[in-house]
């Protein structure tokens, strides 16, 4: 099929395209299931109608902190614990915990590192807090980054499409710690954790499961930080992760703060023994690799879209933001921007072409297509010519 050619001021309809992607799930959080993933096989394994301190249930809990672990590549001496309210909840409960013992850079460019920003800023209100802050598609200076001070940063920004390409700037000598949101990264970019102290995600992102629960590993270094540093603020039981001076080592054994799913639980080993199946970190970073290029092989042709960030090292694999180079609409002001992709969107959805895929609310007008390993790069490749279909079609509109 041709990308829509312009004829004077009217963009000319292609053909409706005949073949849908298998699976038009594309959203960025919650992501789309494994291939192959059934409900009932779920629910087969789960402890449902069990108390999560029961012996099968808590080593159910253990298995799924082991197999993290083990593919993720995980140093032996970190620890993994589940925790709540999914990778927010981790993030916070580490901020809260642990910051304030040294000055503190804040990397921001795009929503929700700038909510962690407002949070050191405004809520923590700490002493010394910088905000290095970059534009929507691109990243601050990270060689700025003070080595004494602790630093926050999201590995891969899900609301803009760009992501550090490697930790080389991160001090390997560093006095400080490393606060990374890796929501949108784990599992499907290599993380380099000897330069990560404090690393959070979800289960809904990468491993396509359900909300709700957050991911929290820490470092030995984060650990003494822990045990040594006594935070100027009161913290609600759910972010404690310390006893009398000493890390509470059941939260990294199984041992939740609060009640987990266990259904959620059981979904999420789904998807970890699948990614085993594949081969491990290797193959999930290449399923996410692969569909990012068929996406981005279709907008280098495309001529009327291009990707949010310019610099591609530093484009993410997972979360692809991208936007309307079009002059007939790039001319518009923001609101009727947004408005020509809701419409663009919601003929895909009606369409069962693509779900969910505008841009975040946050972000410039545009879309974002999720192309992590649980995508199919086949469902990739189908959906692009419905999206050349739908520009063109909401453009006569």
């Amino acid at each position: 099929m041709s990308h829509p050619q312009a004829v004077g001021d009217v963009v000319a309809k292609p053909e409706k395209p005949q073949h849908r992607p298998a699976r038009p799930e594309f959203s960025s959080g919650p992501c789309p299931k494994r291939p192959g993933w059934s409900a009932e096989a779920v629910a087969a394994r789960a402890f449902l109608g069990r108390s999560h301190r029961a012996a099968a249930p808590k080593a159910q809990l253990r298995d799924l902190i082991e197999r993290t672990a083990r593919l993720l590549g995980v140093p032996e001496d970190y620890r993994i614990g589940i925790v709540p309210a999914s990778d927010t909840g981790a993030f916070e409960m580490a901020m809260w915990s642990m910051l304030g013992a040294r000055p503190v850079d804040m990397l921001v460019w795009e929503s929700f590192g700038q909510g962690w920003a407002t949070d050191a800023t405004k809520q923590l209100q700490l002493a010394d807090c910088r905000v290095l802050g970059a534009d929507y598609g691109a990243l601050p200076d990270l060689g700025s980054v003070r080595p004494d001070a602790d630093v926050c940063f999201t590995w891969n920004g899900t609301t803009s499409g760009a992501r550090v390409p490697d930790a080389d700037w991160i001090a390997a000598d560093r006095a400080g710690l490393t606060f990374c949101d890796a929501t949108s990264a784990a599992f499907a970019q290599r993380l380099d954790w000897e330069r990560l102290d404090v690393t959070t995600f979800s289960w809904q992102k990468a491993l396509g499961g359900e909300g709700a629960h957050g991911m929290l590993i820490l470092s030995p270094r984060a650990v003494a930080r822990l045990e040594s540093f006594v935070p100027p603020r009161p913290l609600p039981k759910i972010f404690r992760l310390t006893k009398g001076g000493k890390l509470i080592e059941g939260i990294f054994l199984g041992e939740t703060i609060n009640t987990p799913s266990m259904l959620c639980v059981a979904d999420c080993i789904d998807a970890l023994e699948w990614m085993e199946g594949l081969g491990g970190l290797e193959a999930t970073c290449a399923r996410a690799d692969a569909n990012a290029a068929a996406l981005q092989d279709w907008v280098d042709g495309a001529g009327w879209i291009e990707n949010l960030v310019a610099d591609p090292r530093a484009r993410s694999n997972t979360s692809v933001c991208l936007r309307i180079t079009d002059p007939g609409i790039a001319s518009r002001d923001e609101a009727a921007q947004r408005d020509f992709v809701k419409r663009m969107t919601k003929l895909l959805e009606s369409e069962r072409a693509a779900y969910d895929i505008a841009g975040y609310r946050d972000a410039p007008p545009g879309l974002r297509v999720w192309c992590g390993t649980t995508v199919e790069t086949a469902d990739v490749r189908a959906l692009t010519p419905w999206l050349d279909w739908a520009f063109a079609v909401t453009c006569s509109g």
